[in-house]
């Protein structure tokens, strides 16, 4: 595996492989990884010749200053990880390298709908951060393909849009790959090292409360399951920001359900301080 920690040399380096017309897959990461990330650099093996990983704890993204600060940081491990899975190339660059212009430039994407909503509107101006982070990411390893996970779906659907947005959907294609799970159900995340013994007994509950939302769905109003999940959670000790019904293809509110329309549940709630999320399609 080469480390390039410069972006000028990766992409020169990235160049001189497609003038070969070698295929470059790409997983974006922000390190503290799992089983997870590691699926998507499986998924990327089977499309791609060269695989590209990054890891890069993005700033403008963290809307609270102290959960960036907090953020795992397992570099060593992650190394380890990504070499046994037979990733090619690891870019590791530092917040000036990322941002040679500082982190309080003026970059606006024009979302829409999409970033108001859900996770929008609890950590108001997180996606225009992953936006800047990916765009940057992208402009410097222009991969054929890029592989996320679907955990983050809301996440993924920004990142959608902002290929939209810049044209480089033309010249990069998005897959996306399911949500990897401990044995008890809790989504794979790295905020799940940060749960003490006690969190991570209850931490389970949340992909708990959306089975048992996807059991009782039926045809028509759908506010008492979203209630009924938000109480469970409650109940075991959750904060909840949210338990959504939305549907799968834009994220729009579902209050009144035909039967037919394809949908997706979301929720995000804290355990202690730590913030787990997680989904399932309907």
């Amino acid at each position: 595996m080469i480390l390039f920690k410069k972006a000028t040399e990766l992409s020169n380096h990235l160049d001189e492989q497609r003038k070969k017309g070698i295929k470059t897959g790409f997983v974006p990461t922000m390190g503290a990884l799992h089983e997870g990330h590691i699926s998507l650099l499986k998924q990327a093996r089977k499309v791609s010749e060269l695989i590209i990983c990054s890891i890069f704890v993005n700033p403008t993204q963290f809307n609270d200053p102290a959960d960036y600060k907090k953020y795992p940081v397992t570099i060593e491990k992650d190394i380890y990880m990504l070499e046994s899975a037979g990733c090619d190339i690891l870019f590791l660059p530092d917040v000036p390298e990322m941002y040679p212009h500082g982190t309080d430039e003026n970059i606006h994407y024009d979302l829409g709908f999409i970033e108001t909503i859900l996770e929008g509107k609890y950590r108001p101006g997180h996606f225009q951060g992953v936006s800047r982070v990916v765009h940057r990411l992208l402009e410097i390893v222009n991969p054929e393909d890029i592989f996320i996970g679907q955990k983050d779906y809301q996440q993924c659907m920004v990142i959608k849009k902002l290929l939209e947005l810049t044209g480089m959907d033309k010249t990069t294609r998005i897959h996306i790959s399911p949500t990897l799970r401990e044995k008890d159900g809790l989504a794979m995340s790295s905020r799940n090292t940060r749960l003490d013994d006690a969190a991570r007994q209850l931490a389970p509950a949340i992909y708990q409360s959306l089975l048992q939302l996807k059991k009782n769905l039926r045809p028509g109003n759908t506010h008492n399951l979203t209630g009924n999940a938000t109480t469970f959670l409650t109940q075991k000790g959750f904060k909840v920001d949210y338990i959504a019904i939305a549907d799968a293809g834009n994220l729009s509110p579902v209050d009144q359900w035909d039967g037919k329309q394809k949908l997706v549940a979301l929720t995000a709630a804290f355990l202690g301080d730590v913030r787990l999320i997680d989904n399932i399609l309907l």
